[in-house]
């Protein structure tokens, strides 16, 4: 057993301990968030994994680093951090990791069965693994991540074990519109209505379409988790363990029942916005999680060949961007005035201009944490409300979905 080993084991043990599980539980993947740079001390850590013969036991990819490797400046680092955050990426690489760098692995191919047991960081990523895909984990935080990915276990508690997988929430969204509840935009805003009022408890959720698309569930999922702290929803007829209500809570009645209606999506969606009542437009942000490929189709129809007036950004992996490429999107994409990101995203890395300034986006997630981390007020809207502001060079939004 190496050193690494070793100091990976004893830190999943006492985490284990610490959180009550009765046990360890092996893990068939892992997906690390503590890539991310934070500071000096997370890079020493890493660092000393490596020196320790440190190498990861199961399939692991990385989640968002702190630079753009594929567009070396964008990221506006002074040069101390922008060396370590560096050395932190080639750290975790070392360590045995695939250089995935999104905070959506899903798209780039890491997809554990329903069932397994994972070991998964990320709020986005964890919220997916389990709600969509099926598969098992607790919501990890930085480095017990990459400890679990090199011993191989993870604490046999929480969202390990059936008893605490079933909904205790049943929330019905069937008292509202079909063309809401069709809208890409809905989801978000659901999201961010859920995360504020189940806080971590698992809901199950009745009354949505049979065919809802799998980014209106990373949307979902992402905003649940970020206004929250939601690890694992259930969509009755939609998700793997709620073919039915039944199943989705075990049969067991739930602690509450929520009819959802038009005035509480509308509150959760303005809660969204901080930047109110002005029609200022510094930047666009879309792609937290990462834009997918059907996004990117979405986006490229409806910009039509036409010249944005603002910055727009487009944040996204590697692997999605190759394909772009490949298709000629992205130089088409590029000529309207897209600026694709990839390996991190601009609320976690210095990409916006300096200063206070209007961001749009149509993520939950960035919404939710986009004035904090990067200092502009925000502004929430459909992809559509966010084509076509960027085409005015100032918001527009289309309420009517919303009346």
């Amino acid at each position: 057993m190496t050193p690494a080993t070793g100091m990976a084991r004893r830190i999943v043990a006492d985490a284990a301990r610490l959180m009550g599980a009765p046990g360890l539980v092996p893990v068939v993947s892992a997906h690390i968030d503590g890539c991310l740079y934070h500071g000096d001390s997370g890079v020493e850590f890493a660092e000393a994994l490596v020196a320790g013969g440190g190498q990861v036991a199961v399939p692991t990819t990385l989640n968002v680093g702190a630079l753009d490797l594929l567009h070396p400046g964008r990221v506006r680092f002074p040069d101390h951090q922008a060396a370590m955050a560096r050395r932190l990426m080639a750290a975790y690489e070392r360590l045995g990791c695939r250089p995935s760098w999104t905070c959506a692995p899903y798209q780039a191919g890491h997809r554990p069965q329903p069932g397994e047991h994972v070991a998964w960081g990320e709020s986005n990523a964890v919220a997916f693994v389990n709600s969509v895909l099926g598969a098992r984990t607790n919501r990890l935080g930085d480095f017990l991540d990459i400890a679990c990915a090199i011993a191989g276990v993870a604490p046999d508690c929480g969202l390990h074990r059936d008893e605490n997988r079933r909904a205790r929430i049943v929330v019905d969204a069937g008292g509202l519109s079909r063309r809401l509840r069709a809208s890409e935009s809905f989801y978000p805003v659901l999201g961010a209505w859920l995360g504020s009022h189940a806080g971590n408890a698992v809901a199950a959720i009745t009354g949505l379409p049979q065919d809802v698309p799998e980014d209106a569930l990373k949307a979902l999922g992402a905003a649940a988790a970020s206004t929250g702290a939601v690890a694992l929803f259930h969509i009755v007829g939609v998700t793997p363990e709620a073919p039915t209500l039944e199943a989705a809570t075990g049969g067991i009645a739930p602690e509450a029942r929520l009819d959802l209606t038009p005035d509480m999506l509308r509150s959760a969606r303005d809660r969204l916005s901080t930047a109110t009542g002005i029609d200022q437009l510094d930047a666009i942000a879309l792609g937290s999680p990462h834009f997918s490929l059907a996004e990117f189709a979405q986006l490229r129809a409806l910009l039509a060949g036409r010249r944005l007036a603002v910055p727009f950004y487009a944040c996204t992996g590697r692997g999605v961007i190759e394909i772009l490429d490949g298709r000629g999107w992205r130089r088409e994409l590029e000529g309207c005035g897209v600026t694709l990101v990839a390996d991190t995203c601009v609320v976690v890395a210095p990409i916006l201009d300096a200063g206070r300034g209007v961001l749009m986006t149509n993520s939950g997630k960035f919404a939710f944490y986009g004035e904090a981390n990067t200092g502009h007020g925000t502004v929430f809207g459909s992809l559509e409300d966010c084509v076509a502001s960027g085409l005015a060079g100032q918001v527009v939004r289309d309420e009517a979905l919303w009346q």
